[in-house]
């Protein structure tokens, strides 16, 4: 059952991926695809004549919406800092989003979610969302969304693209909750899929990484050793830029596990010379989140010589 599409935005079907079959049922109330399920965002970044980062393009589709730059980055305050917002709730059965960032040359950004991203149980179908983030020359991007919470039978599917130059840098993160771990008597591991990829190549279209997991609790595999053992709550972050940039970042960054907080940590190279792949596991989100914005503020200085300020008190 292909999405039926009612605008411009780029089709996100992913009815075809194996983990995916089996949850491609038309959902009982609004149909794959339609209007305010459909969410679309291009966000387009260049660099103007006073050395400033602007928005240029943007084009969105509901429920996705994008709030006016800001500028309150006292550490780099020609970078605009952008949060990404929903005016449809959690997701739902049939929800399919695609986003596009482009950074031009030398421009640079920080984007994030204005909250976690919740995934609602789904009974027919599944939600999926389809990124591009195209990174031109001299670029630089901090990618820091708030968590993805899945509820009860939830069923996920992301695909990420980063077409990235040589001489660009990327911070990208990604968090994950088990569930609703306080809701009446908890939902820990209790979705049915989460189906995450992030692949990376040059302009030429070499490709340089991919990376991909699929997680089905009820396989029952979940608190092996080497996957999620006792831990809860998971961070994926990928790192890109100048391989002598990346070297530093490496050589700086040491691995940990701290028992007594229950926070793991530690960090490896990707492929063809071209990052790195940076995990925290942690039992609550807040700890987790504090590992991850301690080593972006680490790739930022040896990025741009200067470290990622507090988070608000309210983040």
């Amino acid at each position: 059952m292909a999405a039926r599409q009612y605008s411009d935005a780029p089709v996100c079907d992913f009815d075809s991926m194996p983990e995916m079959r089996g949850y491609t049922a038309e959902p009982e109330g609004m149909y794959v695809g339609c209007p305010g399920k459909h969410g679309y965002l291009k966000l387009g970044f260049e660099k103007n004549r006073e050395g400033k980062t602007i928005l240029r393009d943007l084009d969105r589709r509901a429920p996705l919406i994008v709030q006016k730059e800001l500028y309150f980055d006292e550490q780099l305050p020609e970078m605009p800092c952008v949060y990404i917002l929903s005016s449809g709730g959690p997701n739902v059965d049939g929800d399919r989003y695609v986003q596009k960032f482009h950074l031009k040359k030398d421009a640079m950004a920080f984007i994030s979610t204005g909250a976690a991203t919740k995934l609602a149980e789904m009974k027919s179908n599944y939600s999926g969302m389809r990124q591009t983030i195209v990174l031109e020359a001299g670029s630089y991007l901090e990618y820091l969304p708030e968590p993805v919470i899945p509820c009860k039978h939830t069923r996920y599917i992301s695909d990420t693209a980063i077409v990235a130059d040589p001489t660009a840098s990327m911070f990208y993160s990604e968090i994950y909750m088990p569930g609703r771990k306080y809701y009446k008597t908890g939902e820990i591991f209790e979705y049915d899929v989460l189906s995450v990829c992030v692949h990376g190549s040059r302009p030429d279209g070499m490709p340089l990484f991919r990376e991909k997991f699929v997680i089905t609790p009820q396989d029952g595999h979940i608190r092996d050793i080497g996957i999620m053992s006792h831990y809860d709550v998971f961070a994926n972050v990928v790192v890109l830029a100048p391989e002598n940039v990346i070297n530093e970042i490496y050589t700086r960054t040491e691995p940990g596990i701290d028992r007594e907080s229950r926070l793991a940590y530690g960090i490896t190279h990707l492929p063809n010379h071209s990052g790195l792949l940076f995990r925290a596991l942690g039992m609550e989100p807040g700890p987790v989140k504090k590992i991850v914005r301690s080593f972006c503020s680490d790739v930022r200085m040896a990025v741009k010589g200067c470290p990622l300020p507090d988070e608000f008190p309210w983040r």
